[in-house]
């Protein structure tokens, strides 16, 4: 071995010391920066010439520069802030969810609802309890409605949401395969892109906020990128994502589809995945549930009301809903009758009586309409032909009072109308078809859902009934304050208040199971964040030892130099 391969491995020695410092002096410079990878020198010995027994090594050189990085804790990290972000957003829904139905509290839907049957109930018993009543009603309906509203509002605001982080999803993906392309360009050998790769990182860090993913790196050290199966980049092309919204009988869906060929993709975590699961669950389900409840509560205070009376009876009435002229002749239950057919309540097969007063003879006439809704034709066969029509009531009323002192027809915007001559007043009773509630003849409630229950403009308030022939003041009052305690079968056989009561307490349950789970998932990923920057995190201490370490090689391979030096020079002066 000769002085000058002596010189050359003091030299290797210099020069990986010089790069070992810039990279503990990188480190350091970057300890707070987000995002930011530990990047390590990787040292190998050089070996000596073959043909020289005594060269025992050529000295040290830096193999490479590369991240201090664990891939497969890395993509444990991203799926766990998937879950985290989902959960997190899913507990989000049910906190606004809850401070929206404010059940438990005096100003909740179930306290609106006792009040509203207290005062029915309490009617005979209260000043001017006709206004009281209606005042009373005017409050639910209205409550109801916003209540509606703001779940809506709630439900748009989740809209929102999916469609700006859908688009910032797309960005980031177009990103991702933007840096795939660069970094194949920069990589040329061993050499690292370090920096790039943790720009790559992040990037893929954020989208696992928004969507979950996983990542393959392929052997060009590009990221492919898969949402489920389906890949969404693909080296240095990313296929793009977007929002589809598509509504099928009246219920409108999101999902998350492919740009390029439209395939949906089954995102199920990120912040998206859980507005998707919060929209078309939980929110969905307590409008319809509100929904139910507005409807089944139109239809049986209805119901009774229809049945109703006062003192002095109704001289003429007329009906809320609308029938135009082509649905007024097909039967009630006929699935192609749009008047009908789209009400969350239906008449059935019964009857009902009019009740016709003569105000100069004091007396009364009852007269029965049939309203046959059995869903049967003349030969027992299944089939609507000769049920009843919405007409057909009109013709049977006309027919059964053929001196004219009771007419029925039609207003010009298709309600049915019903009148009574001078002298003569009328009432109903015993509606079992339910048929009257349905077309809003002598109704309280108006609407069909939450969103447009309100009071009839200009109700009569119906207190009194006919019970067993007699006249009973507060009757009508009595049955529906005891609506309130009594069954529904649209409402699975339970009362309004406890229907609403169960929703109410299982988005408590819900709310609660949400907590939990994101309180999990959050530590999960801080322990996953933990054990990351344990291993990719900047130590100051590690990192000053790096240089000190350095430093001493350093100052080691320079001693060398200058025994070398000294070596030469004793040589020389021999010469």
């Amino acid at each position: 071995m000769s002085l000058n391969s002596t010189l050359n491995i003091a030299n290797s020695s210099l020069i990986a010391s010089q790069i070992g410092i810039q990279v503990a002096s990188n480190n350091l410079a970057n300890i707070s920066t987000p995002g930011y990878t530990r990047q390590i020198a990787r040292l190998q010995a050089l070996r000596g010439a073959r043909s020289d027994p005594f060269q025992i090594g050529s000295g040290v050189a830096v193999a490479q520069v590369q991240r201090q990085i664990d891939q497969a804790l890395q993509e444990r990290l991203w799926n766990g802030t998937s879950e985290r972000f989902a959960s997190a957003q899913r507990l989000s829904t049910f906190n606004q969810l809850e401070a929206i139905l404010n059940e438990g509290t005096e100003f909740d839907t179930s306290s609106q609802l006792t009040a509203f049957f207290n005062t029915w109930s309490e009617a005979t018993t209260l000043l001017d309890s006709q206004s009281t009543i209606v005042n009373q009603g005017e409050s639910l309906a209205g409550f109801i409605r916003n209540i509606r509203g703001q779940l809506m509002d709630q439900r748009r605001q989740i809209e929102d949401q999916l469609d700006a982080q859908t688009t910032q999803a797309d960005a980031l993906l177009e990103e991702i395969a933007t840096i795939n392309q660069t970094i194949a360009g920069r990589e040329i050998g061993q050499s690292e892109a370090s920096a790039l790769r943790d720009r790559r990182d992040q990037i893929v860090s954020e989208l696992s906020t928004l969507i979950d993913i996983t990542v393959n790196e392929n052997p060009e050290g590009l990221y492919d990128v898969f949402v489920g199966s389906t890949p969404v980049v693909l080296g240095t092309r990313s296929r793009g994502v977007e929002i589809d919204r598509e509504t099928i009988d009246g219920v409108t869906t999101a999902t998350v589809r492919l740009k390029d060929n439209a395939a949906p993709l089954p995102v199920e975590g990120g912040s998206i995945g859980g507005l998707l699961q919060s929209r078309d669950g939980v929110i969905d389900t307590t409008v319809e549930k509100l929904d139910d409840l507005a409807a089944s509560l139109i239809f049986e205070i209805n119901r009774l009301h229809s049945t109703g009376r006062n003192e002095s009876r109704l001289t003429q009435t007329t009906g809320t809903l609308a029938i135009d002229t082509a649905n007024r002749t097909l039967p009630i239950n006929d699935p192609n009758n749009l008047a009908f057919a789209e009400l969350p309540f239906a008449a059935q097969n019964g009857s009902f009586t009019i009740e016709v007063y003569n105000e100069a003879t004091q007396t009364s006439d009852e007269v029965t309409i049939y309203i046959d809704l059995d869903g049967l034709d003349s030969n027992n066969l299944p089939g609507v032909g000769d049920d009843t029509t919405p007409q057909d009531i009109v013709d049977a009323i006309n027919l059964a009072f053929p001196t004219g002192n009771i007419t029925a027809g039609f207003t010009p915007d298709g309600r049915l109308e019903i009148d009574a001559s001078p002298g003569t007043s009328f009432s109903f009773s015993d509606d079992t078809s339910g048929v009257l509630a349905v077309l809003g003849v002598n109704s309280f409630f108006t609407g069909t859902s939450g969103q447009d229950i309100a009071v009839r403009e200009g109700v009569e308030v119906m207190l009194g009934r006919t019970v067993n022939g007699q006249f009973v003041e507060n009757g009508n009052a009595l049955e529906i304050g005891r609506l309130n305690e009594g069954t529904v079968a649209s409402l699975g056989d339970r009362s309004f208040s406890k229907f609403w009561g169960l929703h109410a307490q299982d988005v408590a349950t819900q709310t609660s199971a949400a907590r939990i789970q994101a309180d999990a998932d959050a530590i999960v990923s801080q322990s996953l964040e933990a054990q990351r920057a344990a291993v990719s995190g900047v130590s100051v201490d590690e990192e000053s030892m790096n240089l000190l370490l350095y430093q001493q090689q350093y100052q080691a391979a320079a001693r060398v130099v200058q025994t070398t030096q000294t070596l030469f020079d004793t040589l020389l002066s021999l010469v």
